[in-house]
């Protein structure tokens, strides 16, 4: 699907991103945060020696270890592909070669994103920090429900601007807000200081003992499989999208009572397929069933007990299909007072302390230089979706029950990973990994897939389609 880079004018342009010139100090072995990373999702020790990073260091700076968290998610999910890949053709595992500059671009990539020239806007007016009577607030509106829901828990008007949202904020407690907000179901966290707790990265479960199906050599690890995708926003559909780039037959499946962001949709739709049932109508909810039974593994992305009422708990879904693989991820980890609680990367990025930690000379929150915890554990949850389909044929079989939580990568972020110096200052330009192609969209311009192993696919096999369109079948 690449059509070329776009370079700027007089700048030159890299025969292959993937394979770029290391620079002076050469390529690093796998770091402590990959080795962790790795062995949170069971990897074998041994296959660390088969990563190497490249590119540039001066890559996502910020005080926390962003880089690091970054590279390493993406080490671990192009070396469970990797593994998965040698297991479905034999021989020795690909080496895998990730380039910090690819992994930068990557983690970015909605705001790289362009349609047609046009470029996406990613937060909406009332989303963002607010100071209160006594600290700091931060909605996420994005969506109109949920601006929808802020105003009128704040009991403003419909056409309320953000002048009149900042005079509102500031008569009030930080807490009094985010508590009156969750009541109303709409999204405002009060910007809290780090905290001393630590929550697991990964949660792997293996439920009962049913054999699963071989798989057959391919040019792609997940060539065959199919892949049922109930998730929205960022982090479930990076994972997915990560799935589907490396040969799965990805279906998202979406509420026609729950539209999704057409922009959105256009950066993490690419390799997959879209559709829309609902699941309270009886004809829509066989066919969901049908999808159910020949899927291979299942993703979603809601909050806690939000798809229980229709049968789609993670427990529910392996006693129905043994052997099955699902991951589940939320935003705040699946026990304690905030379990079920709605959130955003933003939002856990101010309730857990990093707004804290990243703030200003001024005193005003700040936030990471990526959405992290979104993109970091998307990689996360597609390497343990990959990593449970090997381990499933490697003498362990039964079903695998997946957690995540972006709060669980936030502390991993804040507690597990320890600073690496820059070993280069080679300058990063993140248009060597910007590519153009067209969709039913338009013209895209979009970032580079960061999963690299030897032999392993450098772009998605087709562009996103519209959101909601296409046949719910597998193919």
């Amino acid at each position: 699907m690449t059509e070329r880079p776009i370079i700027p004018a007089g700048d030159p342009a890299p025969a292959d991103p993937t394979s770029a010139d290391p620079g002076p100090t050469g390529p690093t072995s796998a770091d402590p945060a990959t080795a962790y990373a790795w062995g949170a999702l069971g990897g074998p020790a041994a296959l660390l020696e088969r990563v190497s990073f490249h590119g540039p260091d001066a890559v996502l700076p910020a005080r926390l270890p962003v880089r690091q968290l970054a590279r390493a998610t993406v080490a671990a999910c192009s070396l469970a592909a990797a593994e998965l890949s040698a297991l479905r053709n034999g021989g020795e595992v690909p080496a895998v070669r990730i380039d910090q500059g690819a992994v930068a671009t990557a983690f970015v990539s909605e705001r790289h994103l362009q349609i047609d020239g046009r470029t996406p806007v990613s937060f909406a007016p009332l989303s963002g920090f607010w100071q209160t009577a006594d600290g700091w607030v931060r909605t996420h509106a994005n969506y109109p429900h949920h601006r929808a829901r802020l105003l009128a828990a704040l009991e403003l008007p419909a056409e309320t601007e953000p002048d009149r949202l900042a005079r509102t904020m500031r008569e009030h407690p930080a807490e009094w807000i985010q508590e009156r907000a969750y009541a109303a179901g709409a999204l405002a966290v009060a910007v809290a200081p780090p905290r001393a707790t630590t929550l697991p990265l990964v949660e792997t479960h293996t439920v009962g003992d049913a054999a699963v199906r071989p798989l057959a050599e391919a040019p792609l690890p997940a060539a065959g499989l199919r892949i049922l995708d109930l998730t929205r926003v960022i982090a479930g559909p990076v994972a997915t999208r990560t799935l589907a780039l490396l040969g799965a037959d990805v279906l998202r499946v979406d509420s026609p009572r729950l539209p999704e962001a057409e922009d959105a949709h256009a950066d993490t739709g690419f390799g997959k397929r879209s559709t829309r049932l609902d699941l309270a109508e009886a004809a829509d909810r066989a066919v969901f069933e049908e999808l159910l039974a020949g899927a291979d593994a299942v993703v979603t992305a809601y909050r806690p007990g939000a798809l229980d009422a229709y049968g789609l708990a993670a427990e529910a879904l392996l006693e129905r299909r043994p052997g099955l693989v699902v991951a589940q991820l939320d935003a705040w980890g699946r026990t304690g007072p905030w379990a079920g609680r709605r959130g955003f990367d933003s939002l856990v990025q101010a309730g857990v302390g990093i707004a804290v930690t990243e703030a200003g000379a001024d005193g005003r929150p700040g936030v990471l230089p990526a959405q992290a915890l979104d993109h970091g554990t998307g990689y996360l949850i597609a390497a343990g979706v990959l990593r449970a389909l090997t381990d499933q044929r490697t003498g362990r079989p039964g079903g695998r029950h997946l957690r995540y939580s972006l709060a669980g990568t936030a502390s991993w972020l804040q507690h597990g990973i320890e600073p690496l110096p820059p070993q280069n200052d080679r300058p990063y330009d993140p248009a060597a990994w910007l590519v153009e192609t067209d969709s039913p969209y338009g013209r895209l311009r979009h970032a580079l897939p960061p999963v690299g192993y030897e032999g392993g696919p450098a772009d998605w096999a087709r562009p996103p389609g519209r959101w909601g369109t296409d046949t719910p079948v597998w193919r």
